[in-house]
């Protein structure tokens, strides 16, 4: 886990993870306080990044495992820079709206596909698959770090500078991420497989190997219901933080951030965990705790006594993401042969973001019609059926961490 070639993308994911729990904290303050954007425009907003994956995602999955995936990295990484730096600039001259802001977070997710499908994919270049779950829980761990102190930072940029100068920090994180992997030492020779060089006929063996399988399926399936409670759930989060609750820039960074140490802890357990319960049932376990999480937000009262509850769900939820993360990629990684990597982890990532592109407008919706409290009790609901779907599945007694 010491050699240098992981090290190197180890350092690329923490930088980037830090630049992006910047964003994480001052995307909401620029959409709903500096734009005044209504409840369904955050929904669009927050669905705008995901979107491409429904558009893009199978197909960069086949890309990934037809060209290399460091190449795919660097290229990726820079044009995510490119998109970020453009919101602030657009900003300084008053040229930034809502659909302006839109439009570059479509090119970003864009770009995002085809990052996701190598990065994923590239990690079994680098560690024994042995060691991925290991491996996996050490990148989760410095981006439960950034996720920690990126908030915190984020909220006093927000504060000092304003949303759109931190977000700046992020297109500048994703520089630096794509000269760190430009400079990975990694043979991908072995990994480039003869296919048969035909899109369709590459996007359903992706989607095969990830909807036939016994354990894979519904991992799969759970993790799609998963994705649009906790987009849907999200955008309810930030109206009740930011609106009702009224709190500040910096007391949502630090909620986020205590989240984020959460998730910092289960990512440090998780190897623990999937070897004493199994890999199966730790991910069944954990799936098990985000409908007691969103019932909790549901149930804070306003500021300032809501703010306990509401750091209390986000601590929560926090580490089960960090238990649950490492044991369900390493797991992917493991089962799934290298010259499908790039389709199973695409394929999954494609449904997963447009699963949450969903959410982020039922959200959205849901608000205009309904009040926050009976959409997160729906969001609860939803939950539960994420693990359920896990729960009456074979992957509950898959035991090989």
């Amino acid at each position: 886990m010491a050699d240098a070639p992981f090290g190197r993308y180890w350092a690329a994911a923490t930088i980037s993870s830090f630049g992006t729990a910047v964003t994480t904290v001052a995307m909401p303050v620029l959409v709903i306080q500096d734009l005044d954007a209504s409840s369904f425009s955050v929904g669009v907003v927050n669905a705008a990044q995901f979107i491409p994956y429904a558009v893009l995602g199978l197909v960069a999955g086949v890309y990934a495992d037809r060209w290399r995936r460091q190449c795919i990295l660097v290229w990726s990484s820079l044009g995510r820079a490119a998109t970020l730096g453009a919101l602030p600039v657009l900003w300084a001259f008053d040229a930034l709206d809502v659909w302006t802001l839109v439009a570059l977070l479509l090119a970003f997710g864009a770009f995002s596909v085809f990052a996701f499908a190598a990065t994923q994919s590239l990690l079994p270049r680098l560690v024994p698959r042995d060691r991925l779950v290991p491996a996996n829980a050490r990148v989760d761990q410095s981006d439960a770090a950034a996720q920690t102190l990126g908030p915190v930072l984020g909220g006093g940029l927000v504060g000092l500078l304003g949303a759109p100068v931190a977000i700046a920090v992020d297109a500048v994180s994703y520089l630096v991420d794509a000269v760190l992997n430009a400079g990975l030492r990694v043979d991908e020779s072995s990994a480039q497989h003869p296919v048969q060089r035909h899109l369709g006929r590459e996007i359903r063996e992706g989607l095969s190997w990830t909807y036939r399988h016994p354990t894979l399926a519904p991992l799969a399936l759970s993790t799609h219901v998963w994705f649009v409670a906790h987009a849907a759930g999200f955008t309810a989060l930030t109206v009740v933080a930011l609106r009702v609750m009224g709190l500040s820039a910096v007391v949502f960074g630090l909620l986020v951030a205590a989240s984020g140490l959460a998730s910092l802890i289960g990512a440090t357990i998780a190897p623990i965990v999937g070897r004493r319960l199994g890999t199966g049932p730790a991910i069944v376990a954990t799936r098990s705790v985000y409908p007691v999480g969103w019932i909790l937000v549901a149930a804070a009262p306003d500021a300032p006594a809501g703010v306990v509850l509401l750091g209390g769900a986000l601590v929560l939820q926090g580490l089960a993401m960090g238990v649950e993360n490492a044991n369900d990629t390493g797991y992917w990684q493991t089962v799934t042969p290298d010259r499908l990597l790039g389709r199973a982890n695409a394929t999954r990532r494609s449904v997963n973001r447009s699963a949450g592109a969903l959410g982020a407008v039922l959200g959205g919706l849901a608000l205009t019609v309904f009040d926050e409290r009976l959409t997160l009790l729906g969001v609860a609901a939803l939950s539960v059926v994420s693990a359920v779907i896990v729960g009456r599945s074979r992957l509950r007694a898959v035991r090989v961490a």
